[in-house]
């Protein structure tokens, strides 16, 4: 079992230190308050010095958090407020064990902002890149209903289930990109080191080959002879493709693009759906205000045609309108989901229905996935295949037709 450093209060009024070894934190805590004391601080012990491993691992962690560090933070964070240990001697515990430097230092800031007498989520705040408006906005509202351990649980499960889903999304575009550079690989070595041995074969016959032969030995010979030009047109060509999504024409073409393209646009409209009804059903059971909850639900879609129309609900909403009046409107959402919504509304469960249609969605999101991941394989052999059919046909051909003249 691991060891815990604790700082406590006897009930004689005494302030003592020491080692006792439990199952977990909250094991700990429990077995010092049973005895009548008051836990102070509660400290995972480290045993042993650093491997190599672990030292290189370090300077890849000097970058800031991740999602992951963000998750860590806030389910150890739970669990440590529910074992009874305070607020700031739980984040300083959490600090001292976190292996990534920046964020050890953020939690030392974060520690000192408590101790200074600012709220926690006035102390988050101070990290937005982060700790985003959803987190603080969940935080805010428990400190105010006296719920913080249990939010803290929510907002686990919903980092969770957001690294989840990226991680789903990100692992069916790896597979189409490895083949489809498998693909130009290929073309240029046949391109680069199979086709100009068959230069000299062909020299002083072009008028007997066909056009694809043709094409494709001079497209060769300049990719032999003007290569540099080859990698400088790519590299610059995929620096210009970088900077023009970055700009807001670019941005905005991108998302249309993610909703248009046939085999993807299923995939990410389940995607941002499921992310933005996630997201407002979990600010709606948490108590956020509703203009609140529309703004960070436009933020955190991920796309700039859903922010957009989360914009336009939060306007109509503004003036006193129902959440489904602009919703109605938009070819983004199903009929059916607005319909859903508008009796959520009307029944004042608009939170649990929310919930349910994000479940719904995700595990639709899932199952696009597969589909989609099953569709990209046959499409992606055919593909691969027809540019090394062709190249073996150009190649072929001019050999049946000069033996043919031979003859």
């Amino acid at each position: 079992m691991p060891d815990y450093r604790y700082q406590m209060r006897t009930s004689g009024g005494q302030t003592t230190v020491g080692i006792v070894a439990a199952a977990n934190a909250m094991a700990a805590a429990q077995a010092l308050r049973s005895q009548g004391n008051q836990v102070l601080q509660l400290i995972p012990v480290a045993h042993g010095s650093k491997s190599i491993f672990s030292r290189i691992k370090d300077l890849n962690y000097q970058s800031g958090p991740s999602s992951r560090d963000i998750l860590n933070f806030t389910s150890q964070l739970a669990v440590m407020i529910r074992a009874g240990i305070t607020l700031r001697a739980a984040v300083e515990g959490i600090a001292e064990q976190t292996e990534n430097a920046r964020f050890r230092q953020m939690l030392m800031q974060i520690k000192q902002d408590v101790e200074s007498g600012k709220q926690f989520s006035e102390a988050l705040a101070r990290h937005p890149k982060h700790f985003g408006p959803l987190y603080i906005n969940m935080v805010r509202a428990s400190e105010m209903s006296g719920s913080f351990s249990q939010m803290l649980d929510r907002i686990a499960a919903y980092l969770a289930q957001q690294i989840e889903t990226r991680n789903l999304v990100v692992g069916a575009m790896i597979y189409p990109g490895v083949i489809a550079s498998l693909a130009v690989c290929v073309t240029i070595f046949l391109l680069t080191f199979v086709l100009p041995k068959f230069a000299a074969v062909f020299q002083g016959k072009e008028s007997a080959m066909p056009w694809p032969t043709i094409f494709l030995m001079n497209l060769s010979a300049f990719m032999v002879l003007y290569w540099y030009l080859v990698v400088m047109g790519l590299v610059a060509a995929a620096v210009a493709f970088a900077f023009f999504i970055r700009t807001e024409v670019g941005g905005w073409w991108c998302d249309r693009m993610l909703l248009t393209v046939p085999i993807f646009k299923k995939l990410f409209r389940a995607l941002y759906i499921s992310r933005s009804l996630h997201t407002m059903g979990e600010l709606v059971n948490a108590g956020v205000p509703m203009l609140d909850t529309l703004a960070i639900t436009g933020e955190i879609s991920g796309n700039r045609l859903y922010k957009r129309m989360w914009r336009s609900v939060y306007a109509s909403v503004k003036t006193g309108k129902k959440i489904a009046q602009p919703l109605q409107k938009s070819t983004l959402l199903p009929r059916a989901v607005v319909q859903m919504v508008s009796a959520g509304e009307e029944s004042g469960k608009l939170g649990e229905v929310l919930d349910e249609v994000s479940t719904f969605y995700a595990k639709q999101l899932r199952e696009v996935i597969k589909l989609v991941t099953s569709m990209i394989e046959p499409i992606m052999i055919i593909i691969m295949g027809s540019i090394v059919g062709f190249i073996a046909m150009a190649i072929i051909l001019p050999i049946f037709k000069l033996s043919t003249l031979v003859k």
